[in-house]
């Protein structure tokens, strides 16, 4: 469910009501993904999802000849469109199926990007913070020394800025490779304000909870973070980033609620509409200012 919204505040709602939804669900085609996607839709339904969000990662037009190891290729993606939407019509009436990217931010191709979602009427982008200026180059903020922190904590930023992402994905991803210290509080602070204050959903990343269970190193989803996070006043989304249909089991689901509601953390289960539209009218008229301004003065 989307809510219809430009400043990023879902409706509020009693605990009581809250549905079960996940808008983070990844298919094969980013090669590090099982199981079809007609399987993730009837696992959601059997575990009482009603509503899920398929956010695979997003393709780019790269100005290389790079091809990509962990998301699709730009020319898959009418295979994915099509997949979602057909799947979406023919369960109708029993879940709510939606189609998203989850997207970084690439600085030189977030113009590209937001023609692009309009172009190809994507539901929602999540914003997934996995690499620095682009996969073709940069590094991958899963395996950071401490320098390399202040970075991703200003991409999140600069990311963030561009209003065009209906939530922040497992925020505290530099933790699978990073320990805590006082320059990780500050940084994720940062974020935590900012998302409070322009209410930014953050995600409870599910997947990163199983990832901790089966090693024992408490990365991500991490209790500080969320200490963080609840302090500042942050609503979190549950996000299973499931990347096989048993990733969605409603007894992990469960448990990340319950996680979250020890924490003081409010939960939402609708993510904020972008108008991406409006959003581009808006750049292109601020792009046009300073033209119309010196056209004036002459």
């Amino acid at each position: 469910m989307i809510t219809n919204t430009q400043n990023h505040k879902p409706v509020a709602r009693d605990k009581a009501a809250l549905i079960q939804a996940n808008y983070h669900t990844h298919t094969r085609r980013c090669l590090h993904a099982g199981g079809t996607d007609e399987e993730y839709v009837k696992e959601a339904i059997r575990n009482g999802y009603e509503v899920l969000g398929f956010s695979d990662h997003c393709p780019w037009k790269y100005a290389t000849d790079y091809v990509p190891k962990m998301r699709m290729r730009l020319e898959q993606f009418d295979d994915y469109q099509s997949s979602i939407l057909t799947l979406k019509k023919k369960y109708k009436g029993r879940i709510e199926i939606l189609l998203g990217l989850e997207a970084e931010y690439f600085p030189q191709y977030m113009d590209w990007l937001l023609d692009f979602v309009i172009e190809k009427q994507v539901d929602y982008l999540i914003f997934g913070c996995h690499y620095h200026q682009s996969d073709e180059t940069g590094r991958y903020f899963g395996r950071i020394a401490r320098e390399g922190f202040d970075t991703y904590i200003q991409a999140v930023m600069d990311g963030l800025e561009t209003g065009m992402y209906s939530y922040l994905a497992h925020p505290e991803l530099p933790l699978r490779s990073l320990d805590w210290d006082d320059g990780v509080t500050e940084g994720f602070t940062r974020i935590c304000r900012y998302c409070a204050a322009h209410d930014i959903p953050l995600e409870y990343n599910v997947l990163g909870l199983q990832l901790a269970r089966r090693t024992g190193r408490e990365g991500y989803p991490h209790h500080r973070f969320w200490k963080i996070a609840g302090d500042c006043g942050c609503r979190a989304i549950i996000g299973m980033d499931a990347h096989h249909p048993k990733d969605l089991r409603v007894s992990l689901y469960r448990a990340a609620r319950r996680t979250l509601e020890e924490a003081g953390v409010t939960l939402v289960h609708e993510i904020p509409r972008v108008d991406f539209k409006g959003l581009r009218a808006r750049r292109t008229a601020a792009a046009q200012t300073p033209e119309i301004l010196h056209k004036n003065e002459d």
